[in-house]
């Protein structure tokens, strides 16, 4: 996906999408875009190096399937790009840091013209194992954290501050008709005189 404004050059905007078009015919090269007249201008483009690219039966197909969107400013068209969470997305605007910053949902981020995905794929240095299919709107590359292994543990001394999350977990249990969850948070009361567990008789 590409995000451009009147700062793009069309014939670099139409080269960044046949490579990725050129992956195979299930690509979709997406352009989205604050100047209507772009669209027209990428097409042009995409036509005449469709017509000397050696991957270019692979590539139409691909194009064919993509598409292009005019949104009206800046803001509608990161939200779309959100939306979307693409695998890559590469910023080609005015202010092009300040873009990118505002986005939040994607793969790998390539800001500026100078930055082409292309260099990412052949050791420019992010990480290039990337979620696809929409999943960077809740997923993100490969990282070393994807071998950690994450830990969490409870430990509560405080028997009176705590009567509070025992109320609660015992009304909640009782709505979700998890009667022994709420029996085990009884457990946990403590009679406000005694300092200790009150007796309960048990529930039916």
């Amino acid at each position: 996906m590409i995000i451009a404004d009147h700062t793009a050059k069309p014939e670099v905007v139409a080269a960044d999408l046949l490579a990725q078009a050129e992956h195979d015919v299930d690509a979709r090269p997406i352009l989205i875009t604050t100047r209507a007249a772009l669209v027209d201008e990428v097409n042009s483009e995409l036509q005449k190096q469709l017509a000397v690219l050696p991957t270019a039966p692979v590539a139409r197909e691909a194009v064919a399937k993509g598409f292009a969107v005019v949104a009206p400013d800046m803001d509608a068209a990161i939200c779309l790009s959100d939306a979307v969470g693409p695998e890559h997305l590469e910023i080609q605007t005015e202010n092009a840091d300040d873009v990118g910053r505002r986005c939040n949902h994607y793969g790998g981020l390539f800001i500026g013209e100078i930055a082409a995905e292309v260099l990412g794929d052949y050791g420019a240095g992010p990480n290039h194992v990337l979620p696809t299919g929409g999943t960077a709107r809740y997923s993100g590359g490969l990282s070393v954290f994807n071998f950690v292994r994450i830990r969490t543990w409870m430990r509560i001394d405080d028997k009176l501050a705590s009567q509070q999350l025992v109320q609660d977990s015992i009304q909640l249990a009782r709505l979700e008709g998890l009667e022994a969850h709420a029996r085990a948070a009884e457990k946990r009361l403590v009679d406000s005189d005694a300092g200790e567990s009150p007796t309960k008789k048990q529930r039916a």
